[in-house]
């Protein structure tokens, strides 16, 4: 009887052997951690101790589950901002004719600045696209 109390004391210390999967709980530390970088606001928000968020933070199956919620995150914020660009380039069109200089002047930099970007990044993505097709016919000429 005595080992089955400290049985029970050992899975209570250790949860990853109650829970092998990640747990209600362990969704909620998650959430936690999205929404609050530091290890103590986010276990004061999920309702545990530090040492769970920590401890949570080293498994691995945690870590890719999270990584995968926070891409999730990352993607959804980035698809709001590009709803928002529209009227963001609207905004900047509308300021070039406001009949205030600076506003006029700002609008225009900021435009060219984009745009000029906007059109390096398109010609690295060609070059990089044309480097990995060399790369590709390099090591099937070599196979």
């Amino acid at each position: 009887m005595g080992k089955r109390i400290a049985r029970k004391k050992e899975t209570a210390i250790v949860p990853e052997i109650v829970e092998p999967g990640l747990s209600r709980r362990h969704e909620a530390v998650m959430v936690a951690l999205l929404s609050n970088p530091k290890i103590k606001d986010a276990a004061a928000a999920a309702g545990v101790n530090e040492a769970t968020v920590w401890r949570l933070m080293q498994r691995e199956d945690f870590q890719m589950k999270y990584r995968e919620a926070a891409g999730k995150v990352f993607d959804s914020t980035l698809g709001t901002l590009q709803g928002a660009t529209a009227e963001a380039v609207a905004t900047l069109q509308k300021n070039l004719t406001c009949g205030v200089p600076a506003a006029e002047v700002q609008a225009a930099k900021i435009i060219l600045d984009f745009t000029v970007r906007a059109r390096e990044l398109f010609d690295f993505a060609d070059r990089i696209k044309a480097l990995e097709a060399k790369l590709r016919d390099n090591r099937d000429g070599a196979a």
